[in-house]
């Protein structure tokens, strides 16, 4: 019965870092290291594309200062790029997403041990300001949406496909998903370790405070967007440059979306006297790095195949900033 509580307590004993602080940076961690992988050639085009991405060139940028083909860290990294899942294991974030909405739901409910074993290994300063019982039900409902959302999506949209993608981001996706359940929740703590949740919990039973009224419309029009690009590029001949009008502007407005999903629910979180939710911003700038890169490969890739003017005026994902 400790197993949890002492593998826990050694996690962040490693890290000298409480529940919430390692959240944080496990989420900042992740997107520097992707960032970096995609700043060096020799590292991008081996573990950054895949699928049909994986055949983008990078040759024009390359430089004498690259690693030469025979060199033995060459080999290694060819080793690496090598281990490979299909592309349709992307299909287990969002399982794992459901399920980990599912279960930190109990968590929450019985006050179980993995939640006890989170919740009492928090620095008091991160307990001073929370997140209101309304609040974190409310972003649990949305982050179990999405998930069932994604994961419909991923069944009715899917194509027979031989695609792959490095070990590596079906690890980090998992990862991801099964972090970003309890960072939904963690900033409001103290409400949940004094007061004992219930079914009414659930209920609409108050008004919607401002910024619910603001950001829960923008959670859902993102959504609906994200649904909307997925079905136009599930309808498309394979390997075609999509023109709809959501891509006329972005090559990819379904990460666009994605982005504005997770800022969203940034934003419904906040702490009381708090702009912003520090955990879910440090999950949404993970989403906003992984998701940029890999946008950049995508434009490159309509670039290579359907020519440079074909995409050239088109933003990769944030209008007039990227």
């Amino acid at each position: 019965m400790d197993v949890l509580p002492r593998l826990v307590d050694r996690a962040l004993a490693i890290a000298h870092l409480d529940a919430v602080d390692a959240l944080r940076a496990f989420f900042l961690f992740a997107s520097c290291t992707i960032l970096s992988v995609s700043l060096l050639d020799s590292l991008r085009s081996r573990f950054v594309p895949y699928g049909a991405r994986a055949t983008v060139s990078f040759e024009s940028d390359s430089t004498p200062s690259e690693l030469s083909s025979s060199s033995p860290l060459s080999h290694i990294l060819d080793y690496l790029a090598s281990l490979k899942v299909p592309h349709s294991y992307f299909t287990q974030f969002y399982v794992v997403s459901v399920l980990s909405s599912v279960f930190w739901g109990a968590q929450l409910l019985y006050h179980g041990q993995a939640f006890q074993a989170i919740a009492t290994r928090i620095h008091p300063e991160h307990l001073q300001r929370t997140m209101s019982i309304n609040q974190i039900m409310l972003c649990w409902l949305l982050m179990l949406v999405q998930g069932v959302r994604r994961l419909h999506e991923c069944f009715a949209f899917s194509k027979p496909s031989s695609s792959q993608m490095w070990f590596a981001h079906w690890l980090v996706g998992i990862a991801f998903y099964l972090a970003i359940s309890i960072a939904l929740w963690i900033e409001g703590t103290e409400s949940l370790l004094s007061h004992k949740l219930s079914l009414d919990d659930v209920t609409v039973n108050i008004a919607p405070s401002l910024r619910t009224f603001l950001c829960l419309p923008i959670f859902l029009f993102a959504s609906g967007l994200q649904h909307d690009a997925h079905h136009y590029l599930f309808s498309l001949t394979k390997y075609t440059l999509p023109s709809h009008p959501l891509f006329r502007r972005i090559v990819c407005p379904h990460y666009t979306a994605e982005c504005a999903i997770y800022l969203s629910l940034a934003l419904l979180a906040a702490p009381r006297g708090e702009l912003i939710n520090k955990t879910v911003l440090s999950a949404a700038v993970f989403v906003a790095v992984n998701l940029g890169v890999t946008a950049a490969v995508t434009k490159r890739w309509y670039m290579q195949k359907f020519g440079e003017n074909s995409v050239r005026e088109r933003w990769n994902m944030i209008p007039w900033v990227y």
